[in-house]
């Protein structure tokens, strides 16, 4: 069976001298697994539509045995940009990393595709500081994985537009200052950064990104979103770690 489909390259890995493993983000078909014969040989035709974090036109064959490969690629996006500087990559990598987690085989999911490419390409392109698309990415990302933290209001007395509150990063809720203390699995929240959560988990794919914070509430955001995330799959991801390691 042959397939016509779009996908983001996740992963990449050498097989035999010429070969590479592919873990692919598809739009149709959900996550695959796909072998690209002879696209690491010089002159392939499939070299840079195979690259890692490169978003191509593939063809796909399923065999009897149900594995895929690769018969045709083309490059849509191939992100130049994040493969310009080291941190941005490193950024792009983590990016891959959680995408590839929280996304399962033959489960199409294209809004968690869509997110992931906005986020690449507004990270290649330098559309906003890096700090605002990571904290976007994470926090819309558990949302679109079922994760998504219940942010309308303190969950024990209601209040709104609490001055300062904590976020709960098990149970994904809120507590003013009155209502929930501090502990290492809750994070603080100024009201501009609970404004800010509550921006990316309602604007539009496309705006998730056009907020703007000071450095003390972009603080709060960057680190109860990361730390939601990671707590949210259980799982601390290597590629982040690399990417604090390099950071400036």
């Amino acid at each position: 069976m042959y397939i016509n489909t779009t996908g983001l390259v996740l992963r990449e890995t050498e097989y035999k001298e010429s070969s590479r493993i592919l873990t692919v983000l598809t739009g149709t078909e959900g996550k695959l697994t796909v072998s690209a014969r002879g696209a690491k040989r010089k002159g392939s035709k499939t070299a840079s539509a195979t690259q890692f974090l490169s978003y191509s036109q593939m063809t796909l064959y399923r065999g009897r045995d149900n594995h895929w490969t690769l018969t045709e690629a083309a490059g849509i996006e191939l992100f130049e940009g994040l493969r310009e500087e080291l941190e941005r990559l490193s950024l792009g990598a983590y990016f891959a990393e959680v995408m590839e987690n929280v996304s399962d085989e033959d489960a199409p999911n294209p809004e968690i595709l869509a997110l992931g490419l906005n986020s690449l390409y507004a990270l290649s392109e330098n559309l906003r500081p890096a700090e605002v698309i990571k904290a976007g990415f994470e926090l819309k990302m558990m949302a679109l994985a079922g994760f998504e933290p219940m942010l309308e209001g303190c969950s024990v007395c209601g209040e709104m537009m609490p001055e300062k509150c904590r976020l709960d990063l098990v149970g994904g809720l809120i507590y003013c200052h009155k209502c929930g203390g501090a502990d290492e699995l809750t994070a603080a929240l100024s009201s501009g950064a609970l404004a800010a959560m509550r921006y990316i988990l309602n604007a539009e794919p496309k705006r998730i990104f056009s907020f703007s914070l000071g450095e003390l509430a972009m603080g709060e955001l960057s680190r109860a979103a990361e730390r939601y995330l990671q707590i949210q799959m259980d799982r601390e991801f290597k590629t982040l770690e690399y990417y604090k390691k390099i950071k400036i």
